[in-house]
């Protein structure tokens, strides 16, 4: 994985903007810690950055690529990994395409200049490229089906700026830090999701997942070449069982190849066990030696840890579980409280945005060590959305209300604001839900309950999972680590979204397709285990750090969070924090998260230099 920028301009010299240029890579060298490369056209006009963080073919994979193919020149600037590039190395071959390197960088270029913009619909992989075309005098750009990986853009009169970081943007002085009412409603109301496609920056965009664009002639055109298209399920009950495990097996193979040192997160639970379980046998069969497993826990969790709907037991039972099953050599990683309150700072830097509190900070404090001995793992993100595994899917008196499902309750968000402020939240995440809802592809056969179930597949899909990537996607890269999530595989998306939800949640089980696919082949406590999300610390010592920061914030004369949010809203959490009715967002964010967020949004606004226009 790494870290990719651009900057096109009509009538700049590019040549002569080297200070603006260093800044922007220099703005992704966690992304890519092991090399850099820009180059210029020759027209000057244009400029691609490229930040690496070497996994396969290290030697031979520098970016940004060119190639000379008919006479003319093709540079790439690629973040990403292909699954299927032995298969498309083949097929190019066999066209007279002869290659100087191992890597998938020079594969996806050409790709690109043998089959032009449908280059997309031949990539198995999570990817984020740009490629200037020096005979079209065109950048095409394209983001993998699933959204794994990140890919901003500002337009302007003449030119564009794109990057894999806003971060990265706002180094260059056409991008300002200014936040519209639209943002804060996202902020306020949506957040820590954002509107798919919205940057909150004021005309800062994002590909959407499976997006592409092209640019000339500062014309900015783009499409999507992939959608979930609603399909009748034909296979029977029992060869869905086999292709789910087929699937699923063949993606966490194929994503197991790397040149750099690879492990695994294992948590205990179903999906992070499936891919341990299925890399251990990889690894086995391959003579690679025993699997490298990592998880991630919290100081004294074990005495403070009370069960509740959304988290019914520890991870802690069942990771040795697992661990001695496999056989593989297991890293418990503890976090102190008060480096995972230190850390909400660190987060907000790694996602240039509002990240999810300490459910963010503590994923980059365990990304930080993993990288001290590891350069890529595998995790189990993505399983929930696509196959059934949150509580709303099984709950009808959440399911069928007109809302997103994981921030139900829009009360709290009200009560921290100022009297007054952004009166329009409700109706602004409510048309938000209506957007997504309204575009759901169905099946006139489908019945009331599948309906439903396609709604709240395209809600997760592209809300709660793109928040969930974004955070894996920056919390990691923050360290230079990159993690792949083998569910994101979008054979596998889509036939998720067309299995009935009879099958999915077979015999009445949350993921109940998934526990039966894999029934027998690990141990019956971790199969049937009941769903359990993240672990989150439940030590009182991070909620007294985080109400003494919050109150710290609020009672500064010069903290413009003051003037959004109402101090007596946030008291009234601090002093009953239990009477919290439903989460902020998600399972995990309640009092002490709430508490943090505002913490973050004031460390956002000041090391940002945001200014509000509303």
């Amino acid at each position: 994985m790494c870290g990719i920028a651009g900057w096109l301009d009509k009538y700049e010299d590019l040549s002569e903007r080297s200070t603006i240029i260093e800044n922007m890579s220099s703005s992704l060298s966690s992304r890519g810690p092991d090399d850099s490369g820009v180059f210029i056209s020759s027209g000057r006009d244009v400029c691609l950055m490229h930040r690496r963080l070497a996994v396969i073919d290290p030697k031979n994979g520098q970016q940004p690529m060119t190639r000379r193919f008919g006479g003319y020149n093709y540079t790439i600037a690629y973040n990403g990994e292909l699954y299927n590039t032995q298969e498309l190395k083949a097929e190019l071959e066999a066209l007279g395409c002869r290659f100087e390197t191992n890597c998938d960088t020079e594969v996806l270029l050409y790709c690109y200049i043998y089959f032009g913009e449908d280059c997309v619909l031949k990539l198995n992989g999570i990817f984020a490229f740009a490629i200037w075309d020096e005979k079209k005098k065109m950048l095409f750009a394209a983001r993998d089906r699933v959204g794994v990986k990140p890919f901003f853009f500002f337009e302007y009169t003449n030119g564009l700026i794109f990057a894999s970081e806003i971060k990265a943007l706002l180094k260059n002085p056409m991008v300002k830090p200014v936040v519209d009412e639209e943002g804060l409603y996202d902020i306020f109301f949506l957040g820590p999701a954002r509107t798919p496609g919205f940057g909150i920056f004021r005309n800062v965009k994002e590909l959407l997942p499976g997006e592409c664009m092209s640019y000339k002639y500062n014309i900015l055109k783009r499409r999507r070449y992939f959608t979930l298209k609603a399909q009748i399920h034909t296979d029977s009950r029992e060869q869905t069982i086999e292709k789910c495990r087929e699937l699923l097996s063949d993606s966490i193979n194929r994503q197991l190849v790397s040149d750099v040192p690879l492990c695994c997160f294992l948590s205990g639970g179903l999906d992070s066990s499936i891919i341990c379980r299925t890399a251990s046998e990889n690894y086995k069969k391959n003579g690679k030696g025993r699997l490298d497993t990592y998880s991630v826990d919290y100081s004294d969790n074990d005495k403070y840890f009370t069960k509740s709907l959304f988290q019914p037991n520890k991870d802690s039972d069942y990771i040795g579980v697992m661990s001695d099953y496999i056989d593989s050599i297991h890293h418990n990683v503890v976090l102190s409280n008060k480096d995972l309150y230190y850390a909400l700072f660190d987060s907000v830097k790694s996602r240039d945005l509002m990240p999810m509190a300490d459910v963010d900070s503590s994923l980059l404090l365990f990304c930080r060590e993993v990288k001290k001995d590891f350069t890529v793992a595998l995790s189990g993100e993505c399983a929930d959305e696509l196959f059934g595994g949150y509580p709303w899917y099984h709950n009808e008196k959440i399911l069928f209300k007109e809302c997103f499902p994981w921030s139900s309750d829009s009360r709290i968000r009200r009560s921290i604001l100022k009297k007054g402020l952004l009166a329009g939240g409700e109706e602004y995440a409510a048309q938000r839900y209506l957007d997504t809802v309204n575009h759901t592809d169905k099946l006139k056969s489908d019945s009331r309950l599948d309906s439903r179930m396609r709604e709240m597949f395209m809600l997760n899909y592209y809300w709660f999972m793109q928040c969930l990537l974004e955070r894996k996607d920056r919390a990691s890269m923050y360290s230079g680590l990159e993690v792949r999530v083998p569910f994101c595989d979008y054979r596998i998306v889509e036939y998720a979204y067309n299995m009935p939800w009879e099958l999915k949640a077979l015999d009445g089980r949350e993921k109940g397709i998934l526990r039966t696919a894999f029934d027998g082949l690990m141990p019956d406590e971790i199969v049937w285990r009941k769903k359990s999300p993240y672990p989150k610390t439940h030590n009182p010592i991070y909620m007294e750090l985080v109400s003494r920061g919050v109150l710290d914030v609020l009672s500064r004369k010069d903290s413009i969070i003051s003037q959004l949010v109402d101090i007596n809203g946030v008291k009234e959490i601090i002093e009953h924090p239990n009477e919290i009715s439903s989460p902020w967002y998600g399972q995990l964010m309640r009092a002490p998260q709430i508490l943090a967020y505002i913490i973050e949004l004031d460390f956002w606004i000041r090391e940002y230099g945001v200014e509000f226009n509303i």
